[in-house]
């Protein structure tokens, strides 16, 4: 059996990894030249997600590329006192199992994990799905495949193609983000600097083993802004939500003319009755996006790609049983993450002056508790964390007898 994969991010190397190891034969199409591994933020892993990366072989990778930020200091505007949080305690207490890591590194590891006995075309990507599953490409000549996903992000041109525009399925959360490459930024050493004002947040952080940092802003808006695809115009509404917050946030939007890397976009959630239509089946963000940046969309994502391999091999490669299993035993963990990321919006980017002093306080309260009741406060806090630790998927091991060939492509 044939399946052609679009997106080689995070759930598209995942997804062909499993699809390998369950006999299938698999084919990813990425836009992009090359596996990307430049820029990027900080993406977080949770149990579920960890524990299906060491079925992979790969967790000792990423845990080595952790980012290790431990501490972090918060500036509220209008104060002059920081607020100091150790992040090593709310990290511990909030996630028996957890990892931060950029998102560029997490998708090199799973690439080179789904390298073997699957076929990569870089510079692509789809321009036409038929219901018989044939195939068309910019370059490549037509194909014909048995099943087709998209793995290709929150705007999938799969999802696009055969299930209609975006905007159809998009509800906007209320924020906009932003992140940005800053080199050779000394001193950090494990430390998150935020600065948090009433509808905005910045913060900058790096990586042990990266030369240069990330910046990370986050702004409100009562309606989507005007942006797609315009990166000037861009940089202008960033320029324009955090101009005059503090003289360091001034400093990174120095830099916005000058990184190497920049990334722009509003924080939507994808809402569709189902992610499936005949041969055509979506996962992670291209077909049930919490909401970037806020809602733990890079592990529920690895957890989809996992559980979708797991069912079409149970089913035999029968994809009229496979989709609707997948999709059953989803459906709760999406429905959780998209509540927790409408908290985690609210929670970080305060809308007013109470909610900014809450953020800064209560962080600095749970990690200066002794660990006992530091853990049990945060744990009734930390909802969003605990509802991604809590998700169990079957187990869905490789069986010999597994359906279609590893080669042949």
């Amino acid at each position: 059996m044939r399946i052609l994969v679009s997106g080689a991010g995070i759930a598209g190397p995942v997804l062909a990894h499993w699809l390998t190891r369950h006999g299938f034969s698999v084919t990813v199409v990425e836009r992009a030249p090359a596996p990307r591994t430049t820029g990027g933020h900080a993406v977080d892993l949770f149990r579920p997600a960890m524990n299906i990366s060491e079925k992979m072989g790969v967790l000792p990778r990423i845990e080595e590329r952790a980012t290790g930020t431990r501490r972090m200091t918060v500036h509220q505007e209008g104060s002059r006192r920081p607020v100091r949080v150790d992040l090593a305690r709310i990290f511990d207490a909030t996630s028996d199992r957890h990892v931060e890591i950029m998102r560029d590194d997490l998708s090199e590891i799973y690439h080179d994990a789904a390298r073997d006995g699957v076929e990569y075309l870089f510079g692509d990507s789809i321009t036409e799905v038929s219901p018989d599953g044939e195939v068309r490409f910019e370059d490549a000549a037509p194909r014909r495949f048995d099943l087709v996903v998209g793995a290709d992000g929150l705007h999938s041109r799969v999802r696009r193609l055969v299930f209609g525009e975006e905007s159809r399925f998009s509800a906007f959360i209320g924020a906009h983000f932003g992140v940005l490459t800053l080199p050779n930024v000394p001193g950090l050493d494990g430390e998150l600097r935020m600065h948090v004002g009433v509808g905005r947040t910045a913060g900058m952080y790096g990586a042990r083993h990266l030369g240069d940092a990330r910046v990370l802003f986050l702004f409100r808006s009562e309606r989507e802004l005007d942006h797609h695809r315009d990166v000037p115009r861009q940089k202008e509404l960033l320029r324009g939500a955090f101009a005059g917050m503090h003289a360091d946030v001034d400093r990174w939007l120095d830099e916005l003319d000058r990184t190497p890397a920049f990334y722009f976009d509003s924080i939507t959630q994808l809402r569709m009755d189902t992610w499936s239509r005949g041969r055509v089946t979506l996962v992670g963000d291209a077909g049930y996006c919490p909401g970037p940046a806020v809602g733990g969309s890079t592990s529920l994502a690895v957890v989809g790609a996992y559980v979708l391999a797991g069912e079409l091999a149970r089913a035999g490669g029968d994809h009229e049983r496979a989709f609707p299993a997948y999709e059953r035993a989803m459906a709760e963990h999406v429905r959780g993450s998209r509540a927790g990321a409408l908290s985690a919006a609210r929670t970080l980017v305060p809308a007013s002056r109470l909610g900014v002093r809450g953020l800064a306080q209560g962080a600095r309260l749970i990690s200066s508790l002794p660990a006992g009741p530091g853990r049990a406060l945060l744990r009734l806090a930390a909802t969003s964390a605990r509802r991604h630790d809590s998700v169990t998927v079957d187990d869905y091991p490789p069986s010999p007898a597994a359906p279609g060939s590893r080669h042949g492509f």
